[in-house]
């Protein structure tokens, strides 16, 4: 079959025909419709040798049609269209009950990882799950349109209903960095709050897109951006401060921008810290740095996006195209969030 694979530290992922795998007790194997893009793979592309085993096949945002059934596997049914739940955790301990395997304290020490973040992705022919239970019925939803619901909704989504106790009517919310996920947590917020949103970019094309899908206000995020969220909040500042970013300057605008007894979430990866206490952000403000999201979410999240209240806007590439579309991700030109098809 063919795979997308990151096979040497520093290279572009590669287009690579490798053996078609076959499901062990318990797996599931699923015929991949669609599988996503995100940054993430760029961060795992980034870092050392050692910490992944190479070659990787990529790809922790996936939806196929279940394909085949290893011994013991019950709950699915062959030809079904699903989406994969990618935060795999041991599936016996209280985080994992819950359904929380984002959280699951035991995955790493037990050798438990991603699909594409450790374990071989969604970005080829094929998939292996290793549990029927990391399957969500996709039902009538165009997988092209909703495998990056997996990640890019997902992920905002946890961050924001974590966050809801901040967000009632009268409240405002910010949004640094209106990319794949900025783009929908927009949406989701509209759809499950009272708050008024304000959508940050240095992309007029980015704000542009902010605008179109609900933000309220879209800003450029330079360094008049703190001193218009104090006058639009009548100097109190924001209740929640979402950075889909997370590098230096976006933290500082989050620091700066944030109310007392506010809430702000780090989501993305871009590499810098913020320090907490009372000489650094406002009396009673959190600082959290959320992971992907619960299964019970991903539920809601594709319940979401079926009732029509939040969508993904995707460019499509076939598997030979994936290495452009991560060149073009790494340039920042996407509209929304890339998804390979096979």
């Amino acid at each position: 079959m063919r795979a997308v694979q990151y096979r040497t530290v520093g290279s572009e992922p590669e287009v690579v025909e490798i053996p078609t795998p076959e499901p062990g007790p318990g797996q599931v194997r699923l015929k991949v419709t669609a599988a996503g893009l995100c940054h993430s793979d760029a961060f795992v592309m980034s870092l050392p040798e050692g910490v992944y085993q190479l070659p990787l096949t990529l790809g922790h945002e996936g939806a196929g049609v279940v394909d085949a059934l290893g011994d013991g596997v019950s709950g699915v049914e062959l030809g079904q269209p699903v989406a994969v739940y990618g935060a795999w955790g041991c599936g016996r301990c209280h985080a994992c009950a819950r359904g929380a395997e984002n959280y699951c304290p035991h995955a790493g020490g037990l050798g438990i990882y991603p699909p594409g973040l450790g374990a071989p992705g969604a970005l080829a022919e094929y998939l292996i799950v290793d549990d029927a239970r990391h399957l969500v019925p996709l039902g009538d939803l165009d997988p092209v349109s909703a495998v990056s619901l997996t990640d890019a909704g997902l992920t905002p989504y946890h961050a924001i209903v974590s966050s809801l106790g901040a967000l009632p009517a009268g409240s405002t919310a910010v949004v640094i960095g209106v990319g794949g996920l900025g783009h929908v947590g927009i949406q989701i917020l509209r759809a499950i709050t009272g708050a008024t949103v304000v959508a940050l970019d240095l992309s007029d094309d980015k704000l542009k897109l902010a605008r179109e899908v609900g933000a309220h206000r879209a800003l450029h995020s330079d360094e008049s951006a703190v001193a218009a969220i104090r006058e639009l909040t009548g100097g109190v500042g924001a209740q929640a401060v979402f950075d889909f970013v997370g590098a230096a300057p976006t933290l500082e605008i989050a620091r700066q921008t944030v109310a007392m007894d506010g809430v702000i979430q780090i989501v993305g990866i871009g590499g810098a810290v913020l320090p907490t206490g009372f000489f650094s952000t406002p009396m009673g403000a959190t600082v959290r740095a959320p992971y992907w999201g619960t299964r019970s979410e991903l539920i809601e999240v594709l319940d979401l996006a079926r009732s029509g209240a939040i969508h993904v806007e995707v460019e499509r590439f076939t598997i030979e195209e994936a290495p452009e579309a991560y060149r073009r991700m790494h340039e920042g030109t996407l509209r929304g969030r890339a998804v390979v098809v096979p």
